[in-house]
């Protein structure tokens, strides 16, 4: 039965609370004494703020929030920090109250946008709010993960819809929230409404803390040993996390039975990468690794075995809080310190507890456990000491370990302190953008009253909002001075006494603030270029926010290489370090978009909110004719594979949807359908739920699980397979051009291609010719030849050589066997012989 179907004829309090704790009942759920009080005031129209521990069942009373809002006729908006987050709440609220009730809104995808419950990211309703103000149609918001008002860089988020919508009744929700009296009394004074706050320290599953002084592995060995299992293994670091579990595979984990049950569990899950073979290995053992790096296939595949009891270890980072149902019986820290980006620093009580609370969940354990590691300079100390025993001379004689340098300290003070703490206060993350002064002057109504509003009435302080007045008001004037904004000399029928000149709704996209600028960039390219199709990609890719790891990474490699170029030109040390800071990663179109943004922003002074950013990393791989592996192998990347994917898959959605049809040239239709057949080879998830949310399906997780799992074979999109035959095809040239034999023969180590194979065949070639051609042309689909026999299982393919007569004579014979490409999800190519014609 599910939840619409308990509706009440009437919003009436009593007639509320008692449907849908019956449906609670009937669904073999009891009510925790925290839950019932949130309950009775939420249905009784009150806001609440409920601070009560993680696995306390803060989602049922968001479900309840929602019943009684569709029972008053109400929109009600369900908020969250991550699209993940707000995806998965979206189908589960679908299971609850049907798909017909349940829209959502991420920017990148819209479904069902007029539906009563609507799941959003917070950066979404907080758009909403500063569009429509008290006339937008929400009547009631649930905000999810409410500590992350207190995020630097999208905590304004979280207070605008606070601020703005008064006549919404607001339900906040956080295991870590800490001292909340000053939204209690804001609350209640914007909205009008009584605002209760449920606190409740009682954990479902009670929490005992312990403080080690032994080495990891004798930490784990009694944890496992005691059946403290499954333990999660908190590094600051992805890369700490990979190395401890590889460094654990000493320790045996599961019985034979257990990595039976694995093994079956994992069936054909494919294994695709580098990090993922790995991974393989380490999950057989018993062991997982859980880290925002990882692809998200591994990262569920690490869930599914966890929720299965299967994991007794699972290594990962701080970053496994939000919306992530493990079941850990242990959180086991390895430090009490982190690096935040800017200094080490000793854990915030509000990180702290967020992370321990993962221990202990609610229908799989009776308790939980959080352990810390005393620092690794002090075990030893400790285990020297132990050794000497008693005897005070041995004891004096002990040459104790320092710690290392930089070090910052912790130890059990440090841990009883933080077990005790509350979270720290939220703090205010206000700021004002061009974009708050345009949605606020669209609207009806005397935009200088709103803002005012806006500016003197948020919660920051005095200090701070002056700064935020003399930013608004010189925003105002660059506005007004670009004639996108002008004055009335009378109010208009809807009260403005300013108004827009321009029409928002063309020149807004909450995906991509950059957006129009781009489509106002296509023109500046010429269709007949050669390099159109991947000019058009870089223009896109200037406006994708930035995969900070992988430019670093091709930063570091591009110096790597001009270090060795000046060192075997003879330059010296000096100006090697002089010149190095000149070198960064490619940035295709430079000058000509810089020069562009320049014209736009003057009548677009908004897009200055959003810096742009020319970067090739798509291009780059495009170029290289690499795959998804070789790209991660070549800039070093393994462990940031899902940063590397979820920036290719935001690439191919946005150059699919914003790049309009009659600009899309073949070569760039091909470029689109080889980036959308790389992705989803890799990991189609990023895409199938994209693609599938207008019709969301009801499905177990187990079939959710194997829909996941299941990838179309490559051959079956037959124009993207053809440009993956392509770039295999000329990643040879390439390599063939710059004399790279090595790396030649481990592409065709199956064809029995050796680097001395490989150097016998292009030496003739050098004989006849001085130069091998890698340009636009040279990778063209002119210069390659595809017989397709399948019937035989193969295609035959022939890449000629651009040479620098255009004789065309040279050029590398292959077959692509096409089973083979389907079970690993690339082209397979053999290469049969390199030569004359």
């Amino acid at each position: 039965m599910t939840l619409i179907d308990q509706l009440p004829p009437t919003a009436d309090p009593d007639a509320l609370y008692e449907a849908f704790s019956s449906w609670a009942t009937e669904s073999g759920i009891t009510l925790y004494p925290a839950q019932e009080e949130a309950l009775i005031e939420v249905v009784s129209g009150a806001n609440v703020i409920l601070s009560t521990p993680t696995g306390s069942g803060k989602s049922l009373v968001a479900a309840g929030a929602h019943f009684a809002a569709l029972a008053a006729d109400q929109v009600t908006f369900y908020t969250a920090p991550i699209k993940a987050l707000v995806s998965e709440k979206f189908f589960d609220l679908c299971k609850l109250f049907g798909t017909e009730n349940v829209g959502m809104l991420t920017g990148d995808a819209s479904v069902n946008p007029d539906a009563p419950i609507i799941c959003c990211t917070a950066e979404v309703l907080a758009s909403i709010a500063l569009r429509d103000g008290r006339n937008a149609d929400v009547g009631q918001v649930v905000m999810d993960e409410f500590h992350f008002y207190a995020e630097p860089d999208r905590g304004w988020a979280w207070q605008i819809p606070l601020l703005e919508l008064p006549q919404a009744q607001f339900l906040l929700m956080s295991a870590t929230l800490g001292d909340v009296t000053r939204f209690e009394a804001d609350l209640t004074r914007r909205t009008g409404r009584p605002t209760t706050v449920v606190r409740s320290s009682t954990r479902p599953v009670p929490l005992s803390y312990e403080y080690v002084t032994t080495q990891m592995t004798e930490t784990l060995t009694e944890l496992l040993e005691t059946h403290q299992a499954p333990v999660y293994i908190v590094h600051f670091t992805q890369a700490a996390a990979v190395e401890r579990a590889q460094a654990l595979m000493s320790i045996n984990m599961s019985t034979r039975a257990e990595k039976d049950a694995i093994a079956a569990l994992i069936g054909n899950f494919r294994f695709t990468t580098k990090f993922g073979r790995n991974l393989s290995r380490l999950v057989r053992h018993g062991i997982g690794v859980h880290h925002a790096g990882m692809l998200p296939k591994y990262r569920r595949l690490v869930e599914r075995l966890a929720q299965a009891g299967l994991l007794k270890v699972i290594c990962g980072t701080d970053t496994l809080g939000v919306g992530v149902n493990v079941p850990i019986r242990t959180v086991l820290f390895t430090a009490l310190a982190k690096y935040d980006g800017t200094r080490v620093r000793v854990l915030r009580a509000r990180e702290f507890h967020q992370i321990a609370g993962r221990a202990g969940r609610a229908g799989f354990d009776t308790a939980g456990l959080v352990v810390a590691q005393a620092p690794e300079h002090v075990i030893e100390n400790e285990k020297a000491l132990a050794k000497a025993g008693d005897d005070p001379k041995k004891r004096r004689k002990v040459v104790r370990k320092k710690a290392p340098e930089g070090f910052v300290n912790w130890s059990d003070l440090t841990y009883e302190k933080l077990i005790g703490a509350d979270p720290e206060p939220l703090t205010s993350r206000f700021r004002v953008t061009h974009a708050m002064l345009l949605s606020v002057i669209a609207r009806p109504g005397n935009a200088f009253d709103a803002m005012r509003h806006l500016l003197e009435d948020n919660h920051e302080t005095r200090p701070a909002q002056l700064r935020h007045i003399r930013r608004a008001i010189a925003i105002y004037r660059s506005l007004l001075d670009g004639g996108i904004v002008e004055r009335l000399p009378e109010p208009d029928a809807e009260g403005r006494i300013v108004r827009l000149t321009v029409d928002l709704q063309s020149d807004f996209a909450l995906n991509q603030p950059l957006s129009t600028f781009a489509l106002a960039s296509f023109d500046l390219l010429d269709p007949d270029s050669p390099s159109y199709a991947l000019d058009m990609l870089s223009v896109v890719e200037s406006t994708l926010d930035d995969p900070r790891q992988i430019l670093a990474a091709q930063q570091n490699k591009a110096r790597g290489e001009a270090v060795q170029q000046m060192k075997a030109d003879g330059v010296e040390y000096e100006d090697r370090m002089e010149r190095l800071q000149d070198v960064t990663y490619p940035k295709p179109l430079e000058e000509l978009l810089f020069h562009a943004f320049g014209l736009y922003r003057t009548s677009h002074p908004w897009v200055g909110d959003h810096p742009l950013s020319p970067k090739s990393v798509v291009r780059d791989m495009y170029e290289r004719a690499m795959t998804f592996s070789e790209f991660t192998s070549h800039y070093e990347l393994a462990r940031a594979e899902g940063i590397v994917l979820r920036y290719l898959a935001g690439a191919y959605k946005t150059l699919d949807h914003t790049v309009p049809e009659d600009l899309k040239s073949e070569d760039l239709q091909d470029l689109i359908a080889w980036l959308g057949e790389l992705v989803r080879q890799v990991d189609s998830s990023l895409l199938d739920e994209w693609e599938e949310l207008a019709n969301p399906q009801e499905e177990t997780a187990g079939q959710a699980a194997e829909r996941a799992d299941h990838v179309k074979p490559v051959t079956s999109n037959a124009r993207a397979f053809r440009v993956l035959v392509r770039n295999a095809m000329f990643r040879r040239v390439e390599l063939a051009a710059l004399e790279k034999f090595g790396e030649l023969a481990e592409l065709d180590s199956s064809s029995g291609w050796d680097a001395d194979a490989w150097a016998d065949a292009m030496d003739d070639y050098w004989d006849e010719y001085d130069d091998l051609g890698t340009g636009p042309d040279a990778r063209g689909p002119k210069l390659l030849q595809i017989e397709e026999e399948p019937e035989h299982g193969l295609w035959k393919v022939r890449q000629v050589f651009a040479d620098p007569a255009d004789d065309h004579d040279w050029g590398i014979s292959a077959e692509v066997d096409l089973a083979a490409s389907d079970e690993e999800g690339r082209a397979v190519v053999r290469v049969t012989a390199v030569g004359h014609l």
